[in-house]
């Protein structure tokens, strides 16, 4: 991922902004303009790393001369006390951005290490980990990219890149067969070539979806195990299965193995315990 580009450079000028506002005050108050220093960068927890790159270019933003040597990449898996990177420069800048860049480095690091969890508990399944758009306002570039470094796939990015007909569009369209074929009729009319979601909700509704075809994939909504087995044996490898709702780390794995294609949740971006990593800085002459 371009940490560089135009939109993460802005993101994080405007956070640095937010927090400095008229100046660090501590620093400034009790530590003389140019006295250099050292920090170290500490995972204090296991997980996936996720924000390192990102953290450089933080601090970069408020002293060009940083020097940061990682000691990590990110999407690595690591053991608490594992040193992630050592940096130096001057000590007002790298105060002032530790705690942007360690809030960035533990929201994300979070998610990976969450998307990881969840990868590995279907592991010797078809089924693929997929996060949704239950993310941080601002933040879902980020996120997203951060699920990938914990082994998951995204979703859907936004509304824009793939049409998916949820309960509220179904109920406001008059019902799964009017929303669909109007959505075919939209997407013809307009010349796009999106993938067509269907939530449903039971097994009427998964039939009704199978006998209008041109649907690539059908979501089983809140479905349990045992239903999305029935679900998957009857649209039979005709478009593919989604189960979502109400699935957590606890019955992911009874999930999986009912044979659906994806399995998405929320709880990836949206129920995320950030991971503990300090940054712990001393004077050097």
């Amino acid at each position: 991922m371009n940490f560089e580009s135009a939109e993460i450079l802005d993101l994080i000028d405007r956070c640095l902004a937010e927090d400095i506002g008229g100046g660090d005050h501590s620093s400034m108050a009790s530590i003389p303009e140019g006295t250099m220093g050292e920090s170290r960068l500490l995972l204090k927890q296991d997980g996936v790393v996720a924000g390192l790159a990102l953290g450089e270019v933080i601090l970069r933003r408020l002293d060009p001369n940083i020097e940061w040597v990682s000691m990590a990449s990110d999407g690595d898996y690591l053991l608490a006390g594992t040193q992630l990177a050592a940096v130096k420069g001057r000590v007002h800048a790298l105060l002032a951005g530790e705690r942007l860049m360690l809030n960035f480095m533990q929201r994300l690091s979070g998610v990976a290490t969450q998307a990881f969890q969840a990868v590995k508990l279907v592991e010797g399944t078809k089924t693929t980990i997929l996060d949704t758009r239950k993310t941080t306002p601002g933040l879902r570039t980020l996120e997203k990219w951060a699920v990938t470094m914990g082994g998951a796939k995204n979703h859907r990015i936004g509304l824009y890149d793939m049409v998916m007909l949820k309960d509220n569009h179904n109920d406001s369209a008059g019902g799964i067969t009017a929303a669909v074929n109007r959505t075919k009729e939209y997407l013809a009319a307009k010349g796009l070539t999106l993938g067509i979601e269907v939530e449903t909700r039971n097994m009427d509704e998964v039939q009704e979806v199978m006998a209008l075809g041109g649907v690539q994939r059908v979501m089983l909504d809140n479905f349990t195990p045992e239903q999305c087995v029935v679900a998957v044996k009857e649209i039979a490898g005709r478009c593919e299965t989604e189960a979502s709702g109400g699935i957590h780390l606890g019955n992911l794995r009874a999930y999986a193995e009912t044979g659906v294609d994806f399995i998405s949740l929320g709880s990836l971006t949206h129920s995320v315990m950030s991971l503990d990593i300090s940054f712990k800085t001393k004077v050097v002459s």
